[in-house]
């Protein structure tokens, strides 16, 4: 049954040219169209009274602080008019539907689902389980068992250290025995023999009662241990066979009218089943409810309101594609059928371009890489650095590449023509005694002059290349940095990079924990332009051969 979700444009929209094709969700720049509709968005959430949440915008509001994804989808229903479908990613104010929102694909909050009298029963025994944890008999018992554990072993030691002491002591006797006489000494050293019996007889008896109570103690305690892991089995058993029915009851159409659940969606993918929260995100919901109501999707537009978390890099306002863990292979079946714009990734950025050599000779070549240039041969695009050289150097032998590039940014990469080059060069990269610096244009003034930030990364599993801030799971990655220059809202800035993680100096820089200025071009962590803004500029190593220095700048044409 039609649910009107269907909204208007409050502007004229009548001169915006409709796209040829729809948008390819995971790289785009927002058609004119769904940016009108985005700002509309934007509007009602900044005036709407109907629900609250947290996004910290507002310092004084109180509670967890949750930004959110929001989405459009423009369409086009059968009278041929346009307007727009608005969505959310996940949960709003504790709840999945709202009038001015289209609806979850699958509402796990629905009261009359099976999820959520399944899940009355799951919480049953998770209230069983913490009953029995905290129950008094159980608490006394594992105290006792840890109290008579610690005492057993404090006496144990006890009495080891007093036996060697008195095993000391016997000995220190017999060597004084010297002056005694041969009955006197059998005596004596019968004697001995007899304490060190006596002593090794008690510390069994003390071992063997001692064991014997903690046993009798550890029995009691695994009763209520062995009834915990049933229900904790229990539970866990429920939990994977509902989740399991949710995945098979999830299901997503594409243009066509085929539906396919979300468990076989994710049949063939690394993991072989949904990662968490998957199906959740604005841009399924969308679609899935233009399919159900005969409207034509037009383009799409994601953007994040509110506060960043702290573990990623998240702007208010500023728009973002389609995360690839969670959303790609659903929206790949979802668009099936829809011509959308060209896959940027498919396409070789490095077509028509040269590589400058910037130093030379019959050991090592140094070139100026430009920006949007992969150093080695990419999942899709075979052009780099290392095949350019490869075909200009067919004698060179090894891996060639010393260091990498990411592929936006330029600067100065080494490359070694033999094995025994390459390794030595290799070792001063890993040794970390090479001397970088690189230079950045920053979105945003930076305050301080210079600084030090030690922020931890690793990918963002959901949507790869992304790297996330995260203390417990991230590798080290510590940055030096100093302000060359500050213009027009801007920030020019040399980074020394302490270690070589992906992705650092870029995070580093837009992270609100670190310069909290992105670098102007980054399509990842701040706002696309015509480059990334982010150059390799200086390098010195000790050339392997001649132990000679190398210094090598090349300036960046934005510096």
């Amino acid at each position: 049954m039609f649910v009107n979700k269907f909204i208007s444009f409050h502007s004229d929209i009548s001169s915006i040219p409709r796209p040829e094709k729809f948008t390819f969700p995971f790289y785009y720049d927002p058609h004119e169209l769904a940016v009108v509709a985005m700002a509309q968005v934007q509007e009602y959430l900044e005036t709407q009274t109907e629900w609250v949440h947290n996004f910290g915008l507002d310092d004084q509001q109180e509670g967890l602080v949750i930004g959110k994804m929001f989405g459009v989808l423009v369409v086009e229903n059968k009278k041929g008019d346009l307007g727009f479908l608005a969505a959310f990613s996940g949960k709003l104010a504790d709840s999945n539907e709202f009038d001015y929102f289209v609806p979850p694909v699958f509402d796990l909050l629905d009261s009359k689902g099976f999820f959520r009298k399944e899940e009355v029963i799951i919480n049953e025994v998770t209230l069983e389980i913490e009953k029995l944890e905290k129950e008094e008999a159980y608490l006394n018992a594992k105290a006792n068992l840890e109290s008579s554990i610690a005492s057993y072993q404090e006496q144990l030691q006890k009495y080891k250290k007093e036996i060697k002491e008195s095993k000391a002591k016997r000995k220190q006797v017999r060597e004084d025995s010297n002056g005694l006489n041969e009955a006197e000494l059998e005596m004596l050293l019968e004697d001995l023999r007899k304490q060190s019996i006596r002593e090794q007889y008690f510390l069994k008896d003390f071992t063997d009662s001692g064991k014997k109570q903690i046993a009798v103690l550890t029995e009691t305690v695994a009763t209520f241990e062995n009834r915990l892991n049933e229900l904790r089995e229990k539970r866990r058993n429920m939990s994977n066979k509902l989740q399991a029915e949710i995945f098979d009851s999830y299901y997503f159409l594409n243009a066509s009218k085929e539906r396919r659940s979300l468990q076989s969606i994710f049949q063939n993918t690394i993991d072989h089943k949904p990662p968490a929260g998957a199906g959740e995100c604005a841009a399924p919901k969308l679609l899935q409810f233009a399919f159900e109501n005969e409207l034509k999707p037009i383009c799409l537009g994601e953007f994040w309101w509110g506060a960043s978390p702290k573990s990623e890099v998240r702007v208010h306002k500023q728009v973002y594609p389609a995360c690839r863990g969670k959303c790609e292979p659903i929206l790949g079946h979802m668009l099936l059928g829809i011509e959308t714009d060209e896959n940027p990734m498919l396409q070789n950025p490095a077509e028509n371009k040269a590589l400058e050599v910037v130093f030379e000779d019959n050991y090592l070549v140094i070139v100026n890489k430009p920006a949007e240039f992969l150093s080695v041969p990419g999942k899709n695009i075979e052009d780099s650095v290392y095949t350019r050289m490869k075909e200009k150097y067919p004698e060179a032998t090894g891996p060639l590449i010393v260091h990498r590039l990411d592929m936006s940014t330029s600067g100065i990469l080494v490359l070694a023509k033999d094995k025994k080059v390459h390794m030595h060069l290799q070792k001063q990269f890993i040794k970390r005694n090479v001397q970088k610096r690189y230079v950045a244009l920053l979105d945003g003034i930076v305050k301080e002059d210079s600084g030090m930030i030690d922020l931890p990364l690793r990918v963002d599993l959901d949507d790869r290349p992304r790297q996330l801030v995260c203390y417990e799971h991230g590798k080290r990655a510590v940055t030096k940095w100093e302000v060359v220059e500050r213009r027009n809202n801007q920030t020019l800035i040399y980074f020394y990079p302490i270690t070589g993680r992906t992705h650092q100096l870029r995070v580093h820089a837009a992270h609100v924990l670190g310069l909290n200025a992105p670098i102007i071009g980054d399509d990842l962590y701040g706002s696309k332009e015509n480059r990334l803004h982010l150059h390799a500029q200086f390098l010195q190593f000790t050339h392997p051969i001649t132990k000679e220095a190398v210094k090598i700048k090349v300036d960046a044409e934005f510096a």
